[in-house]
């Protein structure tokens, strides 16, 4: 039996569980939306960071900080499988090499689309990009909410997360830390 197959059994024995009848209309196609679904939202754990960043690495003399600030994301927890939603800040200095911008917001997405917990997959970003770039500091600060808290347990609708990974200069210079924190805290202008 191939895999989506046994995947679509699973889910209409789920169904079943919990008192549906699997053959009824609406759900018909359900277990093989369901397998699509899940395969797309965990399509990180197929995917190589290292590669993707050295698809676009160049050459450089700059040693300014580079932030790409507001990635959006999608997840899933690792413990209920229910979605988190939330937005990623990530910052590097340079050490002789810089990545094509596009890549940052892929390494975000790689670690998202994997069953996860926040505070493990914003370390997993500030890691691949510092064992890969190697630049001199790396900063990542996600911001998300957790479907697993809203929708069930405490219910808290209007709860964020915060977690952060510091690395190089930005856990060891206070003022790159500043500077970090000063710009992912700043408004985008209304007319940007």
């Amino acid at each position: 039996m191939n895999k989506e197959k046994e995947f679509e059994e699973a889910v209409t024995k789920v169904l079943e569980l919990l008192g549906e009848d699997p053959q009824r209309e609406g759900l018909l196609k359900t277990p093989a939306r369901v397998a699509k679904a899940l395969k797309f939202l965990t399509e990180g754990y197929q995917q190589d960071p290292e590669e993707i960043l050295n698809q676009a690495l160049f050459s450089t003399s700059n040693d300014e900080m580079v932030l790409v600030r507001d990635i959006e994301f999608y997840s899933m927890c690792e413990h209920h499988m229910l979605p988190i939603i939330g937005r990623a800040h990530v910052a590097y200095i340079p050490d002789g090499k810089v990545v094509g911008l596009s890549k940052i917001p892929r390494i975000v997405n790689v670690y998202a689309r994997r069953l996860q917990i926040q505070e493990q997959m914003t370390e997993q970003i500030a890691d691949a990009i510092l064992s890969t770039i190697k630049p001199k500091g790396v900063a990542v600060v996600v911001h998300a909410r957790h479907m697993c808290m809203e929708m069930r347990g405490v219910q808290k609708i209007n709860s964020t997360t915060v977690s952060s990974a510091l690395r190089g200069l930005f856990k060891s210079d206070e003022r790159t830390r500043n500077e970090f924190y000063n710009l992912i805290n700043t408004p985008t202008p209304s007319n940007f």
